[in-house]
């Protein structure tokens, strides 16, 4: 089995977000390598005919409260207190997806899913605000004119499209989803079976 653990990854994702630092933190005490693969969480749903789950379950009683609880407890465990819903969720992440995939083709995937997280899930940055994104981007260490004029090149968006029909293809249906080897494990609750497969 692959000491690495791929991460299906779309920033607009609140359990992105959460399950990124655990997994951190899991994969450091273990000595194991992530890698991300940036898809389209939009795209997926309409590949899947799936939908967010606050959506989905908006009809059956109770089932919304319970998922709060959970989170809150997610957060609470693993002491991710700096996050904060993003007051535009759900916004449209295609151009930071677009972006990931160009500094992920360059090797720097890992470190800007890292630099962005805080902006977007810690301080409410506006993704709907191209300056406000560039300004993040910059103070990540990036290259903001350069990753949205490559965002907008049809080789990167085709890029974008394919790994999401990929992940799909392998029985990606929602994000978090992450891989050891060609077993999936879906949700930020499989952090404890992902430390099982990789002992393996």
């Amino acid at each position: 089995m692959s000491r690495r653990v791929e991460l299906i990854f779309d920033f607009v994702s609140p359990n992105a977000y959460l399950v990124w630092w655990p997994l951190r933190d899991l994969l450091r005490e273990l000595d194991a390598e992530l890698d991300v693969l940036p898809v389209f969480l939009g795209g997926m749903h309409k590949l899947t005919g799936n939908a967010p789950p606050m959506i989905r379950d908006a009809e059956v009683k109770g089932k919304n409260a319970y998922a709060m609880l959970e989170m809150r407890r997610f957060i609470a465990k693993h002491g991710l207190d700096r996050f904060r819903m993003n007051s535009k969720f759900p916004f449209n992440s295609v151009v930071l997806q677009r972006m990931l995939f160009a500094v992920d083709q360059d090797g720097l995937g890992v470190q800007f899913v890292e630099a962005m997280l805080p902006p977007i899930w810690e301080q409410d940055l506006d993704v709907s605000d191209p300056e406000a994104v560039a300004a993040a981007v910059t103070a990540a260490g990036f290259d903001a004119r350069d990753l949205f004029e490559r965002e907008q090149s049809d080789e990167l968006k085709q890029g974008l499209i394919d790994n999401t029909q990929k992940a799909v293809d392998r029985g990606t249906f929602g994000i978090p989803t992450m891989f050891v080897g060609d077993e999936m494990f879906f949700g930020k609750e499989r952090l404890a079976q992902i430390e099982e497969a990789l002992a393996r």
